[in-house]
């Protein structure tokens, strides 16, 4: 059923990623015990956000010229999204979190499901 998921997946690869920090998208992944293929990257988009000290919208954000030069694409900054149809048909998001909250790695995770024509048909898990 389409919606929001937000769980940890284990990407694959057919040939290892020559950087780590900057993967690419999977060739598929791993979710519930099962194993999808990635058919078609319907979209591809990056988030760079920074962390503002003391909370809010706004707090701590540096002037927009400052900005630019920071640690943009740097280890630890930002997400790679990528909008994917899988080979049972689904449409679904995906992404790359770049900042590790107490681990050395990077995450992968499928935020949502969008539909498709694979969407409801029944669990995923096997």
């Amino acid at each position: 059923m389409p919606g929001f998921i937000g769980e940890e997946i284990e990407p694959v690869f057919k040939e290892e990623p020559e950087l780590e920090k900057k993967t690419g998208v999977p060739d598929g992944f791993k979710w519930r015990g099962r194993e999808y293929a990635v058919t078609r990257v319907i979209k591809e988009w990056h988030e760079y956000d920074h962390p503002r000290p003391g909370g809010g919208w706004d707090a701590g954000r540096p002037p927009f010229g400052a900005r630019a030069p920071m640690r943009r694409g740097s280890w630890g900054v930002g997400k790679d999204f990528y909008r994917v149809m899988t080979d049972d048909g689904r449409l679904v998001d995906i992404y790359y979190d770049r900042r590790p909250k107490g681990r050395k790695k990077g995450r992968w995770v499928i935020l949502r499901e969008l539909g498709g024509t694979g969407a409801g048909r029944g669990s995923s898990k096997t």
